[in-house]
């Protein structure tokens, strides 16, 4: 019983004893280290803050150089494409334009192919002609008599010309002289082709010939001459597949020299006396654009 009450007081004295260990406070000298260690704390605290604001800062600036950067690149890229969009306006404007030329050139091209398609069929290929009556005197045709297109025959040719040279063939004469002809050595082909009327008028091809050397002398500027040449294929060559064209081609010489009366009578001929042919209808264009007012 004794033993029992003895450890009970045991037990209440230690926790007396520790309730009071508890209670009295800790010395001057503990105290102190633990404000130390506070402070240190704190002051580990604050640094650590300063560098965690210089890091926000310095990513903060770091940010505003990128944004700069981004708006900066943004404004090039805008203008690029604004600069962009004006080339590109630029050159569909011109593109536009070059497609308006090249329909206008192509409209053109067709013009002058048919031109030059309609001419070719006027002017008669060497052969090309079926073999017609020729009439090649000119007193066949009652002096002072004009024919259609204000034309006066002319005086019949000399009996006395001098014959080509001997030994000549009509065909290797008149082709030589085409071959002039289309070398652009005009005089010579109209030498030619005037020997050899000379020489051969009764040849089914002499109108041609008579019509080539009229063509001779008004591409080489001979035009008044050229007139005579065109006149001598109507009157010494009726009925012949010539006779259009050297219509037709009497009437633009006629239009170079100021007389535009008599072509106007040359037109109006190959229009009435032959239709449908080629000369025809390009004789009825020069008629319609001489006729325009103003003219």
């Amino acid at each position: 019983m004794t033993i029992r009450i003895t450890a009970t007081r045991a037990v209440c004295a230690l926790g007396l004893a520790l309730a009071y260990v508890g209670l009295v406070p800790a010395t001057p000298q503990a105290a102190d280290r633990e404000h130390q260690q506070i402070m240190a704390d704190l002051r580990m605290l604050q640094e650590q803050t300063q560098q965690l604001q210089a890091l926000m800062n310095d990513l903060g600036e770091a940010l505003k150089a990128v944004n700069s950067r981004i708006e900066d690149q943004t404004s090039l890229e805008r203008k690029a494409f604004a600069d962009g969009k004006v080339q590109m306006d630029t050159m569909s404007g011109d593109l536009r334009v070059v497609r308006e030329k090249v329909d206008e050139t192509n409209v053109r091209l067709g013009t002058i192919t048919q031109e030059l398609e309609s001419i070719r069929q006027a002017i008669p290929e060497p052969g090309a002609f079926t073999n017609m009556p020729v009439t090649n005197d000119a007193a066949a045709t009652p002096p002072g008599t004009t024919l259609p297109g204000g034309i006066t025959p002319p005086p019949p040719a000399g009996t006395s010309a001098p014959p080509p040279v001997a030994g000549v063939q009509p065909q290797r004469l008149f082709d030589s002289s085409y071959g002039d002809y289309t070398a652009g050595n005009y005089s010579l082909a109209v030498q030619g082709f005037e020997s050899y009327l000379r020489g051969f008028p009764k040849s089914p091809r002499a109108h041609e010939a008579q019509l080539y050397a009229a063509e001779s002398l008004a591409l080489d500027k001979k035009v008044m001459e050229a007139v005579v040449s065109y006149e001598r294929v109507i009157t010494n060559y009726p009925g012949t597949a010539s006779v259009p064209t050297a219509y037709y081609k009497r009437g633009l010489a006629l239009e170079r020299l100021g007389e535009v009366a008599r072509a106007k009578e040359s037109y109006e001929a190959v229009i009435k006396q032959f239709p449908d042919a080629t000369p025809a209808t390009l004789a009825q264009q020069r008629l319609e654009a001489l006729n325009r007012p103003g003219r």
